[in-house]
């Protein structure tokens, strides 16, 4: 039912997890896609029409991103900013580093309002920006202050960015609870996943293709009427209104 043929996307964080799905989800419904990484380049998918290298949290790299984008895939009109970090160790505020908050700032905030200032003079008319929170941006999440106030961020910016670029624009936001990728490895060891799993009502951990289709969904003309949303998926762990 969703076709997205002829549509040009952007999917940051594109090498492995969330964006790695979403990427390939975009590619099946059809759109040509361009998935940036940081470290870690995609493997090799035919689906996919290009790979853009960039650290995003330096303004430099992100516009030469962005404009590689736009050059390769001839325009710009879904733009899915998914790219962050978890550090996974539990650090009480008190005592996190400036390095530790900083860095965590530039990936998870910085960068996101880079990527989306490069990319919203290129979008379409018609166009679609959906951004990757976190239920911690809802809720906040103790010893994780840094990674709480940058997803909280993420959601006002998406907000905001709602009203400013409506009705050319829709912009909304996808705020996964735990997922089944690298990044949460260290909590899920030793038991620890199905403790967590415990905690959530459907009773699993997401998929990267359980985030994937919802971020596909808010790219779609179904949800054409839907702009400044906050679409949680995570089991029914968090539920906000």
């Amino acid at each position: 039912m969703i076709d997205l043929t002829g549509r040009r996307a952007f999917v940051t964080g594109g090498g492995r997890g969330i964006g790695l799905a979403t990427a390939q989800l975009l590619a099946k419904a059809g759109a040509r896609v361009a998935a940036g990484y940081r470290s870690r380049k995609p493997t090799p998918d035919p689906a996919i029409a290009a790979t853009i290298a960039g650290d995003l949290g330096d303004v430099t790299a992100a516009r030469r991103a962005v404009a590689d984008v736009v050059s390769t895939l001839g325009g710009l009109d879904l733009l899915v900013v998914n790219h962050g970090v978890w550090p996974p160790d539990d650090v009480p505020l008190a005592r996190m580093g400036d390095a530790q908050w900083e860095g965590t700032r530039r990936a998870n905030l910085d960068s996101v309002i880079y990527v989306c200032r490069a990319a919203i003079p290129h979008l379409s008319e018609g166009g679609t920006i959906v951004l990757v929170s976190s239920t911690a941006g809802q809720r906040g999440e103790a010893f994780h202050a840094d990674y709480a106030a940058t997803k909280g961020a993420v959601i006002a910016l998406t907000k905001a960015l709602a009203v400013e670029l409506a009705p050319k624009v829709t912009e909304n936001c996808v705020a996964p609870g735990w997922v089944d990728t690298e990044m949460s490895a260290q909590p899920y060891a030793g038991g620890g996943r199905r403790r967590i799993e415990q905690t959530i009502p459907l009773g699993r951990v997401a998929s990267a293709a359980d985030v994937a289709g919802p971020i596909v969904f808010l790219c779609s003309p179904l949800a054409r009427h839907i702009t400044g949303e906050i679409l949680n998926v995570n089991g029914g762990s968090v539920l906000c209104g």
